[in-house]
């Protein structure tokens, strides 16, 4: 298969091929990999490949035959590195298969390559020390997002139609944002982070994906869902698969918008227009759309502080045994400065401490809660300004310790995170673009816990009404020179 003809097709779409004899899973990826190097050394998101077997018995699964990239963090697949984009980690090769990818491999998905991420997924840029910059298809000159930025940045440049991502503060949805993409944050306990974790950073991380098409999301989620034996929470089973709900229409929805940010933060012109835009669209379809105030639970400064508290004395304990298993110093030469920031101050941050923190998770989970009683959808951007130029979230770096990394982290993301603390489905949705940029703006939707229907009802009508697979980066593998 020719690239010009695989990047045309979303992984639905490729797998339908595949069950009628029209392409082998073989075939699919070689054109992944020729993908791959066509679009790679300008973007820098793919930071290994590897080669596959045949893969899947065709029509096995509505993804047999998909080619595939998980993340470089938080999935194990037996024999390949994972090095969580960390020089301390360098070298480190899982001896197992993940729950998780056991179900990628039961999803019948040709996993070929990792992509990158920040070091520990720590941070909404991804540009590591190990790898290097990872680039924005829409302009190279700016981030990819993070921490699933080579996620992201592959599926938008066409290397595959849609990739492993996590979320723990927005790690999903910013990248898609970022990239054009459609991503939706589970609800925690939908998707297993077992076996050798029951939860990560205090049960703020899911896994997901980053797709070009709400109905491979759809799909996949479908594949994956599910607890195993052990696993901390649960979420109930949804009635219908999600690839059904996306054909369903969504009725008439109660949608509360918030224009700017818990914590003061403004959202930037390009960014509020866009939003003023999504609003008439979704008027336009027959939603009931207001202006809402929503109180978080906690004073701004207690919530950046106690979210400060859990991710650092969880990074903290992950730096420790990677530095006793591969016996490597914890300083400048394994660590960047804002995970070794984050390091410090989790040694410092006290048991009572940590369990203050839980409390303000909770108090904050339940007084979102009390709004989707009020609205079946809270509306959001989902990040406050276009995406960033490449080295200003890192500026300054030196300067800051571990509490003043996760404000950044929050006042240049401060739509998302609080969807994780509450444990609440969210998505990100690329409905339009900044007109004089031509760069992707992401809105955010969430609903309440175990929602994920509602949202992929949503998401279907708006991919319908305002279609966004024809508009393609200035990086695309579909480009002769892949540019």
């Amino acid at each position: 298969m020719r690239i010009a003809e695989y990047v045309n097709f979303d992984a639905v779409g490729l797998a339908e091929l595949v069950a009628e004899g029209e392409v082998t899973p073989a075939e699919l990826a070689a054109a992944a990999r020729e993908a791959a190097q066509a679009v790679n050394p300008q973007i820098n998101a793919v930071v290994e490949t590897w080669p596959t077997d045949d893969g899947p018995s065709p029509g096995s699964t509505p993804l047999a035959g998909v080619p595939f990239l998980i993340k470089d963090i938080g999935v194990s697949m037996a024999g390949r590195r994972m090095e969580l984009g960390s020089r301390l980690a360098v070298g480190n090769v899982a001896d197992a298969d993940s729950a998780l990818m056991l179900r990628f491999r039961r999803a019948g998905l040709v996993t070929f390559g990792r992509t990158a991420t920040p070091e520990m997924a720590y941070g909404i840029t991804t540009e590591p020390v190990l790898y290097g910059p990872t680039r924005n298809p829409w302009n190279p000159e700016r981030s990819a997002g993070g921490s699933s930025g080579g996620a992201g940045a592959a599926v938008a440049a066409g290397v595959v139609p849609l990739a492993h991502a996590t979320d723990a503060a927005g790690s999903l949805r910013i990248p898609a944002a970022y990239n054009g993409l459609f991503g939706l944050k589970p609800t925690r306990g939908r998707v297993s982070m077992g076996p050798d974790a029951d939860e990560t950073f205090s049960g703020l991380a899911v896994h997901g994906c980053v797709s070009r098409t709400v109905r491979d999301s759809a799909a996949l989620l479908d594949r994956i869902r599910g607890p195993e034996p052990g696993d901390p929470y649960f979420a109930q089973e949804p009635s219908r698969p999600y690839a059904e709900e996306v054909t369903r229409h969504p009725g008439s929805l109660r949608i509360g918008v918030l224009t700017h940010a818990w914590g003061g933060r403004r959202t930037a012109p390009p960014v509020a227009d866009a939003l003023s835009r999504t609003v008439g669209l979704l008027e336009s379809l027959g939603h009931q759309v207001e202006e809402v105030e929503v109180e978080l639970g906690a004073d701004w400064e207690d919530f950046v502080l106690d979210n400060a508290r859990l991710m650092t004395t969880h990074l903290t304990a992950s730096v420790d045994e990677l530095a006793a298993a591969f016996d490597r110093p914890v300083d400048s030469s394994t660590l960047e400065p804002a995970t070794l920031a984050g390091y410090r101050y989790g040694q410092r941050v006290g048991g009572a401490q940590f369990v203050t923190a839980l409390a303000i998770r909770n108090r904050v989970a339940r007084s979102l809660a009390r709004y989707f009683d009020a609205y079946d959808i809270l509306l959001t951007p989902t990040v406050p300004e276009l995406p960033m130029p490449l080295g200003t979230y890192g500026g300054g770096a030196q300067a800051l310790d571990g509490l003043g990394w996760i404000d950044r982290l929050n006042d240049r993301s401060p739509f998302t995170m609080p969807f994780n603390v509450a444990g609440t489905p969210a998505m990100s949705v690329p409905v339009t673009a900044d007109a004089r940029t031509g760069l992707p703006v992401g809105m955010q939707f969430a609903a309440g816990y175990g929602l994920e229907g509602r949202l992929f009802r949503l998401a279907g009508q708006l991919e319908r009404a305002a279609p966004w697979s024809g508009r393609t980066p200035t990086v695309w593998a579909g480009n002769p020179t892949g540019r």
